[in-house]
């Protein structure tokens, strides 16, 4: 892999202080201004792990955005201390040790713009997606902060035995949190997993993690998928409800779901990861083709 990523293990970074985020008044930032989102006490201790890669972590990193939001050349990059570009899919950690892991915000909630990173270009920055050279939005809003796990990817080479042998859909894993915060694009949510929805769609399959923000005040409370339906009463079927029927106004039938229609619990959704991150780790080190994605 690229001489700057560095392999440190998923106890190696310290979560002693939270991070945050300067949130502007939009679901978009204004354009060209750094904004920090890690604060400065976290720090990095030296090991190693057998497994997988883990890039450097790195306290000071900011985004910067280029261009106009709600326009084609809109990106937003995530930079450096020093100013370099870095990919927010593979130089920000997934582990942040006791079970937390990072989670990047792509889709604010109660948001329509269909944000994602920008897997085939260099550095991945988040960019607005786009059909037929038009930028795309979702029919209605979302309702849950929507975004990705950094350093997963969902094998397109590699059938799941337990969801009718379907393959990955080639992009990292999806996570959807619940919590009461509205997000930014391009925030950093230190986020715990509390269950999965295994999504087919047009036959690929498509990992949604369900996570809580730490930061959330019932967060302390919810630990596993069955207490989702205590604390957030009608949210797991909510959710599954609005990934199948979000492309039918375009005419394109309902997605389908694995794993008997029904969200896994914690455990599973950790595995997911686990998996992913193998997986993630093997693209990385060029181990497995990477086609059109960039591994910058």
């Amino acid at each position: 892999m690229a001489a700057a990523r560095v392999m440190v293990s998923a106890s190696s970074i310290s979560t002693s202080s939270s991070m945050f985020f300067k949130a502007a008044t939009t679901p978009f930032l204004k354009p060209n201004r750094l904004r920090p989102f890690f604060n400065n006490h976290n720090r990095l201790a030296s090991s190693k792990r057998l497994f997988t890669c883990k890039a450097l972590y790195r306290p000071h990193v900011q985004i910067k955005e280029e261009g106009q939001p709600e326009t084609l050349d809109y990106r937003i990059f995530f930079v450096d201390e020093s100013g370099k570009k870095i990919s927010p899919w593979h130089d920000i950690p997934l582990h942040l040790g006791d079970g937390a892991f990072n989670f990047i915000v792509e889709i604010p909630k109660e948001s329509s713009a269909k944000m994602e990173v920008a897997t085939d270009e260099i550095y991945t920055p988040i960019k607005q997606d786009t059909k037929k050279g038009k930028l795309r939005y979702y029919p209605y809003n979302i309702n849950w902060n929507y975004g990705l796990l950094p350093q997963t990817w969902e094998d397109p080479s590699l059938a799941n035995p337990d969801v009718d042998g379907a393959f990955g859909d080639n992009d990292p894993v999806d996570v959807v949190e619940i919590g009461e915060i509205r997000g930014k694009v391009g925030q950093l949510m230190k986020v715990k997993p509390i269950g999965c929805l295994a999504m087919i769609d047009e036959g690929e399959l498509d990992w949604k993690i369900v996570a809580i923000s730490l930061d959330d005040p019932r967060a302390p409370l919810v630990n596993d998928v069955d207490d989702v339906d205590k604390h957030f009463p009608g949210t797991l079927t909510a959710i599954r409800d609005w990934f199948r029927d979000y492309k039918i106004p375009d005419g394109k039938p309902a997605n389908k779901f694995g794993l008997g229609n029904k969200a896994a619990n914690k455990d599973y959704a950790l595995k997911v990861i686990a998996e992913t991150n193998e997986s993630w780790a093997k693209l990385v080190k060029r181990s497995i083709p990477s086609g059109e994605l960039s591994l910058v």
